[in-house]
């Protein structure tokens, strides 16, 4: 697996400012938070960390990746943005994933989730995402949803219908937060959305990263 392989890169993108007194080596924290987020379950990861002798329980890592608060990099300038919302289930109920993505970089710009979709939620996403990049200037690309056109308009954002091409980005992304998410079952079960959103966060801070 791909993302497996990364875990021999750089954990430079890991920020461990949250330490006070934990007693795990910073650098088995970092594995772990590293491995979790590349998509090992706890249970994996936990035993991984044991082999290497250090003995942690599954809430321990939970934790690390929960307040290490990771989120993708601010100030980028993309010339394109591909926009779109899957539906994400937690606890058996439904919510929406709102992502932005660069498709020259494949980069996630930002991240939300939300209990439903409308127009004011799109709003909401939208001025968050200007609030952390340089977008004034993008072309968004889209699909024909009339809520995501909508709020484009009304935020006085350039946008184009596209249903293939660089928008492709951002459903590739898609995919590969359901196939992490569905290889294992503790990840979005018996969670609140704020730590399922957090954990997506930190996975798209993951997916950033350099190699």
């Amino acid at each position: 697996m791909p993302e497996i392989v990364r875990l021999s890169g750089s954990s430079d993108w890991i920020d461990l400012d949250f330490v006070e007194r934990e007693r795990t080596p910073e650098r088995a924290m970092k594995l772990g938070i590293q491995m979790h987020v590349a998509g090992l379950s706890l249970s994996n990861t936990i035993s991984v960390l044991d082999n290497l002798g250090v003995n942690r329980s599954r809430k321990a890592v939970h934790d690390w990746v929960q307040k290490a608060d990771l989120q993708p990099i601010s100030g980028k300038s993309p010339n394109q943005i591909a926009v779109d919302e899957t539906v994400i289930r937690i606890n058996d109920q439904q919510f929406w994933l709102y992502a932005a993505a660069n498709p020259a970089t494949n980069e996630i710009l930002h991240l939300r989730l939300f209990s439903t979709t409308t127009t004011a939620l799109t709003e909401i996403f939208l001025k968050e995402l200007q609030q952390k990049h340089d977008v004034e200037t993008a072309v968004f690309l889209v699909d024909g949803a009339k809520h995501l056109r909508a709020a484009l308009q009304r935020a006085g954002l350039r946008f184009q219908t596209e249903r293939h091409g660089n928008r492709n980005a951002v459903e590739r992304i898609f995919r590969e937060v359901k196939r992490r998410t569905s290889s294992f079952s503790n990840c979005f079960s018996h969670v609140e959305p704020s730590t399922a959103e957090n954990w997506l966060q930190s996975f798209a801070r993951w997916h950033n990263a350099p190699n």
